[in-house]
């Protein structure tokens, strides 16, 4: 496998957002900045906000788009155009109303899963083969609330539970980055026992 070059957490914009389910990928790509010391600064060809990082001896791009959510697959695509950087090579952070805070996953390619980043990234790539980090928020119970819930703020417990799942997507980037996914995924989707 290729090492990432691209890592882009997926968010809608905005101070009313910042805090909802929804910016799971914004609060992972930010964790990460904080970490490697980076600010992001608007790059308006790319529809979003780029920094650059030195991680494990590699140089990565860091993408938040600046469209909602809905229409992600606009900024993505144009940063892998302009950085002439492989959809194989980028890893989408998102929300995964399919797993429970405190769980996050690593694949590559597959469906959307009804994600709207997602799926609208799909269409502008023609295919899904890029690396996901999913991030589990939970799922309200019922289909007539998955708007209001992803839109919405976790409560406290949640939202500690989410932000441990992120600091253990964290401790294994440094291998998913180096092109080791596997082990990656091992580290991540192996509890401590």
């Amino acid at each position: 496998m290729s090492s990432l070059r691209l890592i882009v957490g997926l968010g809608n914009p905005g101070a009313e957002h910042a805090r909802t389910r929804h910016n799971a990928g914004f609060w992972f790509l930010d964790a990460l900045a904080e970490q490697a010391g980076a600010r992001f600064g608007l790059e308006s060809k790319l529809h979003g906000e780029t920094a650059r990082i030195d991680l494990g001896g590699h140089t990565l791009w860091l993408l938040r788009p600046a469209t909602f959510m809905n229409l992600s697959g606009r900024s993505l695509s144009a940063a892998l155009r302009y950085w002439k950087i492989e959809p194989e090579q980028m890893l989408v952070a998102h929300d995964d109303l399919d797993l429970p805070p405190g769980v996050a996953r690593l694949k590559f390619d597959g469906g959307h899963g009804g994600q709207n980043g997602l799926r609208d990234t799909m269409q502008h790539l023609g295919h899904g083969k890029f690396h996901r980090l999913r991030i589990g928020i939970g799922h309200p119970g019922h289909k007539d609330r998955v708007t209001s819930w992803v839109l919405g703020k976790p409560g406290k417990d949640d939202e500690t539970a989410i932000r441990h799942a992120i600091d253990d997507a964290l401790a294994v980037l440094p291998l998913a980055i180096d092109g080791r996914l596997p082990e990656a995924m091992k580290r991540l989707h192996t509890p401590n026992s």
